[in-house]
């Protein structure tokens, strides 16, 4: 099913591996007004749509009916997803140039850039499925 509320929506993951415990009080204090000015900046223009940081602590779950439930993600772990933010832009160029100007780069944090589906996969594979199927 198609969302038109989700069209030009991308998803910035934040990846980190605790970047900010070797920074002193007066670096951290530094970073923290520059991200504070980048995401106010951002906010101020309409293109945030939401976001927040994610506790270091969860569960993977896998296995048919969920059977293998393990801790996760580890906080040592360089994939540690350390938060998010939802933005509205016009592509993935443009979402990636916002991505770029974030101020943790400079200190290891890397973003990854996802563009909101507008459709779920396995929708979109069972309609194709079908289609052949008429076709034959």
């Amino acid at each position: 099913m198609k969302n038109n509320e989700t069209e030009n929506q991308y998803l910035l993951l934040f990846r980190d591996d605790r970047w900010y415990t070797h920074l002193s009080v007066e670096e951290l204090e530094a970073v923290i007004g520059k991200f504070r000015t980048w995401f106010e900046n951002l906010s101020a223009k309409g293109i945030v749509r939401g976001g927040q940081p994610l506790g270091r602590e969860g569960r993977v779950i896998s296995g048919k009916g969920g059977r293998s439930v393990n801790d996760g993600p580890f906080a040592e772990s360089k994939e540690t997803i350390g938060g998010y933010l939802l933005l509205t832009a016009d592509s993935l160029e443009e979402a990636t140039a916002i991505a770029k100007s974030m101020p943790g780069l400079g200190y290891g944090t890397r973003v990854e850039v996802r563009l909101i589906g507008t459709e779920c996969p396995l929708t979109a594979h069972l309609q194709t499925m079908a289609s052949e199927l008429v076709a034959a």
